[in-house]
């Protein structure tokens, strides 16, 4: 399981995303903590300002007495509204009054340092983290401002005020964040792990089904296939790519098994044939006087197995062949049918037929192997000959177009069923009239003159009708 493509493709799943929720929480804790700083100083800046102007307007009345209970009040009222605690200090630090409502505040009379008086007043606004002194017992959140009143000669400081957070506070509100963020998290983890489950789990069905049909396969059973699906990825495609190959496979295999068959059927006729004779010959079973007769049907079988072999031997060198070495040679197509013409004159001559040939007065130069396209020729022309009515014509066309040229071989006789017209180019393959008009063949011819073209990347195309069969090649002219 934990080989598994599925159980990869989950856990590479969960780490990337544990990864992503690691860093986004980083960046959350960083941001949401500055965040909650920078409005914690907005609103803080935002109270002391409110509270100065309040302070510095009252002042004069109370003649500048900044410990007045009016003030002291109206402190605890601002820092009941925003929420910060309030501290007021004399011109010499000296708290004087507080938002703290205990009438005996501890922090008064305590003294603000030097250093944050002159600091505070150098930057009419502060922000800082500190105790102020021994005011605070713990550190704290606190902007400062100076208290400025203006007079004819000039302002003056006439006492500082102070407002502060204290620190869990702060963290109590990041808490907030946090655990909003916290609960948003495990919501989108929970869903994201059962999103990559079922989606893990769907991408790897397909691939568990083709390992146990590879396996099917592995048995001798061809039969297996991948479900079909309508998926346009990757996944999709190379399920259909697997079905198309398990086709294949299939297809070959029933080749494979047709063709040993044929070759059993085809070398266990003349076999049985020699084979009884034979004997009858040794056995006295065929009297003498008849033994000239059956000899030449002996012969004429075993000739027929040669051939057989052969035509073989013939499949087995054409499949081994390279179409680049095969296509790399030249040759005259014209002079190739006017040899092999003259050399099937004599057949022609013997079953009475004309031939007809029309080919252009010039060289028709082509691309491919001159021995195996004199092949091809040579078994169509044979063919043409062998299934010819008697007195008809054989007629053989060339004529280029474009970049091809065609070469075109027709004879009248019976036609082609049209049910067998998509089989006579299959190996051993030969119809109820070809068996009968042809002992001497084996089913090989067109078979080796498709392979043939089929290694030089040319096609081949045949008709039959009314009488007329018609074949139909290309070349490549150079």
């Amino acid at each position: 399981m934990r080989h598994s493509a599925f159980f990869r493709g989950f856990a590479a799943t969960v780490l990337v995303f544990l990864v992503c929720l690691c860093v986004l929480g980083g960046m959350f804790v960083t941001w949401s903590r500055s965040i909650i700083m920078q409005e914690r100083r907005n609103s803080m800046s935002s109270a002391a300002h409110e509270a100065v102007r309040y302070v510095v307007a009252q002042s004069p009345y109370y003649n500048f007495d900044l410990g007045a209970f009016e003030i002291r009040v109206s402190l605890s009222v601002l820092s009941g509204i925003s929420g910060f605690d309030i501290l007021l200090a004399d011109a010499n630090g000296i708290i004087v009054s507080c938002s703290d409502r205990q009438f005996n505040s501890p922090y008064m009379g305590k003294s603000v340092p030097r250093d944050v008086l002159e600091f505070v007043a150098a930057r009419q606004e502060s922000a800082m983290i500190s105790r102020l002194g021994d005011i605070y017992g713990e550190r704290r959140y606190i902007s400062g401002m100076p208290l400025i009143t203006e007079t004819p000669l000039g302002g003056y400081v006439f006492g500082y005020m102070f407002l502060s957070s204290d620190a869990e506070t702060m963290a109590r509100v990041w808490r907030q964040f946090a655990a909003a963020f916290m609960m948003a998290a495990g919501v989108v983890m929970v869903l994201a792990f059962f999103i990559s489950l079922v989606m893990s789990r769907k991408m790897s069905a397909p691939i568990d089904e083709m390992a146990r049909a590879a396996r099917r396969f592995a048995r001798g059973d061809f039969t297996a296939r991948v479900g079909k699906t309508h998926r346009p990825d990757e996944i999709g495609q190379l399920t259909q790519a697997f079905n198309a190959m398990a086709d294949s496979l299939e297809r070959s295999e029933n080749l494979r098994r047709e063709f040993i068959a044929n070759v059993s059927h085809e070398l266990k006729t003349p076999m049985t044939v020699i084979a009884g004779f034979a004997d009858g010959i040794l056995d006295g079973t065929i009297p003498p006087e008849s033994e000239k007769k059956y000899l030449e049907i002996i012969s004429s079988e075993t000739r027929r197995l040669s051939r057989l072999v052969r035509g073989m031997l013939d499949m087995s060198r054409l499949r081994a062949q390279d179409s680049a070495e095969l296509i790399a040679g030249s040759f005259d197509i014209a002079e190739v049918i006017r040899v092999t013409l003259l050399g099937l004159g004599a057949k022609i001559e013997a079953r009475g037929l004309d031939a007809a040939v029309e080919l252009p007065e010039g060289a028709v130069v082509t691309r491919g192997d001159k021995d195996s396209v004199t092949q091809v020729v040579y078994n169509l022309l044979d063919n043409a000959v062998k299934f010819s009515a008697e007195g008809s014509v054989v007629k053989i066309s060339l004529w280029k177009q474009g970049v091809k040229a065609f070469v075109a071989v027709e004879n009248r006789g019976e036609t082609i069923p049209e049910e067998e017209m998509p089989l006579i180019f299959d190996r051993f393959h030969k119809t109820d009239r070809a068996r009968s008009a042809d002992r001497e063949g084996v089913g090989l011819g067109l078979y080796i003159v498709k392979t043939i073209l089929d290694n030089h990347n040319e096609d081949i195309y045949v008709t039959s009708r009314d009488g007329v069969t018609r074949f139909v090649f290309t070349l490549t002219v150079t």
